[in-house]
């Protein structure tokens, strides 16, 4: 059987790659340029852009199950339309090529950022399966609607006939990161040393492996049309910061800065990321995000998928030691 991974270099794809050749798959990637996360692994390669149909059309041929990984994450906005292109239009194109081409299984890795996260609420007010989904509205920030839209334009092709299933993780983190993600890049910087302050926020943060059983699960077992949170642990950054010190002895930054203070800080941010070729740590929308006053429920997943997340502590400890065996920790 042939099974078809979209963004198969990313996080999660390097990950669930890795668990489907485990257990024997035969494995198709569909990759556009930065391959480091699939050196060395015995699958099959096309390359090509989720947006072109003829190359869709190719790596959907003969596929039994697809699990579409691929997207633009951005908390900058989307001023080049490539969030847009990618999170909308890629979705419909693999979904419709997909339904062209028989496909049995399709399972769409969407965000917990599809559902409306800044509407005023109680702290705690918990968010599942049923909650709003973002307008597309240009009041809302790009990767939120461009997540819903994209499950919108998906459930267009699933009325007329594609067998699709959604799950929904929240902050990504854990083993293989080879980018580093943005949440990598943070381990790092405590390791380092490199980072001036904590910020006074909090988010869930999910093991990467955990969201992989997830999607898997999602395909096995997961009801056709349905949507799966996968989320993890609420946590402060605070507290993030301490277990990364439990692990690896570093002491984290003292001061701890409140959002309305980072946020004076964002346009420094972003000329060091310039400066630097990379997205910046902090900005307006990653700052809002560890505001959003929501929780998120996952009985559903734990119900229907067995779907239940390891401790955050083990994340962490592992994180320290993929990027130590990586080679990613130098010296201090």
């Amino acid at each position: 059987m042939t099974v078809l991974v979209t963004g198969a270099a990313g996080h999660i794809g390097a990950n669930l790659v890795r668990t489907l050749l485990q257990r024997g798959e035969h494995v198709r990637v569909l990759v556009r340029n930065t391959t480091r996360a699939l050196e060395g692994l015995d699958v099959e390669r096309l390359t090509g852009d989720i947006r072109d149909p003829d190359a869709v059309k190719r790596a959907t041929a003969g596929a039994e199950v697809v699990y579409h990984l691929a997207a633009q994450i951005s908390i900058a906005g989307d001023p080049h339309g490539l969030v847009r292109a990618v999170n909308v239009d890629g979705v419909r194109s693999i979904a419709e090529a997909a339904l062209a081409a028989g496909v049995r299984r399709f399972v769409h890795c969407s965000s917990v950022h599809a559902f409306d996260l800044y509407r005023p609420a109680a702290s705690g007010t918990m968010v599942d399966e049923t909650s709003p989904r973002v307008p597309d509205e240009p009041s809302h920030f790009a990767y939120d609607r461009s997540k819903a839209a994209g499950e919108r334009v998906l459930r267009e092709v699933m009325a007329r006939g594609l067998q699709a299933v959604i799950v929904h993780p929240s902050g990504v983190i854990g083993p293989y990161d080879f980018g580093p993600s943005r949440m990598g890049r943070l381990f790092l910087q405590l390791y380092r040393r490199s980072l001036p302050s904590l910020v006074d926020g909090a988010f869930d943060f999910v093991d990467v492996r955990d969201v992989v059983a997830g999607i898997l699960a999602a395909h096995e077992r997961g009801g056709v049309g349905e949507n799966y949170l996968l989320t993890g642990h609420h946590v402060h950054v605070r507290e993030v910061a301490e277990v990364a010190r439990s692990i690896t002895g570093v002491r984290p930054p003292r001061l701890v800065s409140p959002i309305w203070l980072a946020r004076l800080g964002v346009p420094f941010m972003g000329v060091l990321g310039k400066a630097m070729r990379q997205e910046p740590l902090y900005t307006h929308e990653s700052l809002s995000v560890l505001q959003t006053p929501y929780r998120f429920d996952r009985s559903k997943a734990g119900e229907a998928l067995d779907y239940a997340p390891r401790p955050f502590v083990d994340s962490v400890r592992d994180i320290y030691a993929w990027f130590d065996a990586a080679g990613m920790l130098e010296r201090r």
